[in-house]
Order: structure tokens, then sequence, then C-alpha cells
């Protein structure tokens, strides 16, 4: 499928158009963009939840929802995720398009306005939000610190990454930290909000069924911001010296133990051999035709599930496996000699055509979504490289086996993290 992106700036923002004739509805995203910064991410990471709650046109909840219910059924979200070293807020309404529905000719320019005032006219009082609704979600936002916790494999992959990139600005969750929650106020949220507005890059993205001049005049009109102050922090090199890979062994009460494996790629979004490294990704752990899930979970039975994923922004490889605790040594050294076999060039061209297939079948899945295809947009802005997704599947198709080697030698094994039972913690380690 064909995308057509339409990118302009104005009033300090950057609008991206997409028209297409492929879904019914029209998408609307606002994306704002910061650096990761440990003292303002529990504000960043409460935002959204609080966000959600009223604007001034529509004070309540309540208000809000029977207003979307108006809108035949839109849908608001709004979230945040960790990119890279940045970390973005992300603003959706899905609403219907009014060109598929008699006699409606206003359902996009309410969207608009109640997307536009969820953003940049919240409902507050007197330089803060309510206090009532700060208090219930920074107890909503606790729970959600608290429950990874109890979730071993984001525990996991929390500490492996903790330990990790101790030093680097992505070691700081996204979701941000408990003990900030509790000297937090509505007055010091919203001051923060304010600084958000001044300071993030934001991105919008309008999606569907629409005459490009008359939606961009419409948005243009719409969203503004006055002079911004762009924060530029953030652009760490993630060029990191290995010595020594830290071998980090946690115990807790777990039936099955975690063993996950952090590499440096060498390698992101913005180089070349990107394309590559995507191939060997798929060979290596992202697929059930690869490496770890034929030989560690199936040949050797040794895991309960066994993969990798890289992280296209900071340059990680990530390899997670479900373990017996008795199993680490075994495991640890049959996915080593995974990554060997791969830096060897022990697979086949068959294996590397099957591997290019899945991926660009996940990508063509990817664009039967609206979502999909403003986040495939998006990757392009974070990494401030133009690569349409009708690019990005040829390179996928022109990686050749050398080209995999060659990314494959540049990854280097950084950290080891095992979780695991008291009774297990040092056998065989």
């Amino acid at each position: 499928m064909e995308i057509t992106e339409k990118v302009s700036t104005q009033n300090n923002i950057h609008f991206h158009m997409i028209p297409t004739k492929k879904f019914k509805t029209v998408n609307i995203v606002v994306k704002c963009k910061a650096p990761l910064n440990r003292k303002t991410i529990t504000k960043r990471a409460l935002l959204p939840y609080v966000l959600q709650k009223g604007t001034t046109n529509y004070p309540s909840e309540k208000q809000l929802m029977i207003k979307l219910d108006e809108l035949y059924g839109a849908i608001l979200s709004v979230d945040g995720v960790k990119k890279g070293n940045h970390h973005i807020i992300s603003f959706r309404l899905e609403v219907a398009n009014e060109t598929y529905i008699n006699n409606e000719t206003t359902v996009i320019d309410e969207a608009l306005q109640l997307l536009h005032d969820v953003v940049f006219d919240p409902y507050v009082n007197e330089n803060a939000f309510p206090k009532k609704i700060v208090e219930r979600e920074k107890i909503t936002l606790k729970n959600k610190i608290n429950s990874i916790y109890d979730d071993k494999l984001a525990y996991a992959n929390m500490r492996l990454v903790d330990e990790m990139c101790k030093d680097e600005l992505y070691r700081i969750h996204s979701y941000g930290y408990e003990e900030d929650l509790n000297d937090m106020d509505e007055s010091e949220l919203y001051m923060y909000y304010k600084q958000m507005l001044d300071e993030d890059q934001i991105d919008i993205y309008i999606l569907g069924y629409f005459q490009v001049e008359n939606m961009k005049q419409k948005v243009t009109n719409l969203f503004k911001r006055n002079e911004i102050r762009l924060n530029e922090e953030g652009a760490e090199k993630s060029n990191i010296n290995i010595t020594n890979p830290k071998e980090i062994i946690e115990t807790q009460a777990v039936q099955q133990a975690k063993l996950h494996i952090g590499y440096r790629t060498n390698c992101t979004y913005q180089d070349d051999d990107y394309f590559a490294l995507h191939v060997f990704n798929g060979l290596f752990g992202n697929f059930p035709s690869s490496k770890l899930f034929k030989n560690v979970r199936e040949k050797h039975s040794l895991a309960y599930y066994a993969s990798s994923r890289i992280e296209s922004h900071k340059g990680l490889l990530i390899v997670f496996s479900g373990i017996e605790g008795k199993d680490y040594k075994k495991a640890k050294e049959i996915i080593e000699l995974q990554m060997k076999a791969m830096q060897d060039g022990d697979f086949t061209n068959e294996e590397i055509e099957e591997t290019k297939e899945l991926i660009i079948s996940e990508i063509r899945e990817t664009l039967d979504s609206p979502q999909g295809i403003i986040e495939l947009s998006y990757q392009q802005v974070i990494a401030q490289k133009e690569v349409p997704p009708h690019q990005f599947i040829k390179n996928i198709e022109s990686v050749t086996k050398e080209a995999i080697v060659n990314v494959a030698k540049k990854v280097e094994l950084d950290t080891i993290y095992l979780l695991t039972n008291e009774g297990n913690e040092r056998t065989d380690g």
C-alpha cells in the first residue's frame, strides 16, 4: 500500500496529512516528544491520566464521554511511552468520517475541537488541575507502577535495563517513580504541563479520507503555539565501551526463572545497516522459525519461551527467556551459541528469504491499521530519517547474507540478568 504523507510546519507545530480511502474513520493524533528526564518523568507519566478527565467545555469525565458518544462513539485515548532517549505522549481520537454519514457536516470539526481542548484547554482551577482528580490518578499510576513487580517478565526486563543502562538516560522508567508521587501536587503538575506545551516537539497526524488543503486549513487555524523553547537534551551517543559483561542474579519467590540478556547492537534506525539488523533479529529470535525458539525451546527444551527484540532508537537487543533456575548455565550457553552461529553465518539463504517474508508481512499488517501507519511514520520523526513504508520493504528485500553477518559481528554482550528462586540461584551458575 502506497502511503502519501504531506508534512508542513506552521505555528511551531509539524502537521502530517495522510489522505487515504482505505478506512471509514478519521484518525487524529497529537504527539508530544521530550528528552527523558528523571526529574520530570513522573509528571509526564501522570499527565495522560489527568488530561482525559475533562476540558474547559466538558469539565467532567462523564460530560467528555457523552460528547464522544454524540460523535458517533468516537474513541479517545492518551498514553506515554519511551522511544530511545525520548518520552512521547500521544493523544489519539478516532472518529467516524462524516463523508459516510447522511446529513452530517460538522463531525470532523467537532472532533478536531475536542482533541484540541483535551491537549490545550484542559479543565483547571486557578492555575492547577482539580485536586480530587490528581489525587485519584496518582493512586491509579501508583498501582500501575506496583503492578510491574507482580509481572515478572516486565520486572526482569526493567531490572535488566536498570543495570545495563545505569549511567544513561534510557534507564529512566517511562511510567515514573512512586516516591515522586507522594510530594507532587496539582499546581506543580499544571506548571509542568505548561512547560511541556512550551518545550515539547509537537507533531499532529490526520489520517483518513479528506481533501488535503481543506483539512490543512482547519487544523492550522485551530492548533497553534506561540514562541517555543524546544528542549533538545537527550542526544547522548550510544557507543558504550564494554570491558566485561555484567552478570546479575536476583532471587525472589518465583516459580519460573527469567533469564534476560542485553546486547549492544551498535546500530539504530538512523544507520544504513539497520535493515540488516532487522533481518538478523528475525533469524536470531523474533519468530517461531528463529534460532532461539528452535534450539533453546524446542530442541533442548530449556525454556518455556525464548525470543528477542531490538530497541530501534537506542541500539539494544534484548533476549527474553523463561527457564528452570537449575538450567541457567546450560540455557545461557545455548543462547550464546545461537549468537555465535549468527556471527559465523550459520544460516541458509532459504531461512533469510523466509524471514524477510515474515518481516514484510508484519509491516503490511501494520499498514492495515490507521494507528499502525501513523506509528510507522512517527518512527521517522524520532530517527530524523525518512524511510517511507514502500522503501522500508525494498530495503528489507535487498539485505544480503554478508550484511547480516557484518551486523551480527557488531553485536556485543553487555548484561546477563537472572531472576530466580531462592533454591536455584547458585545452581550451575
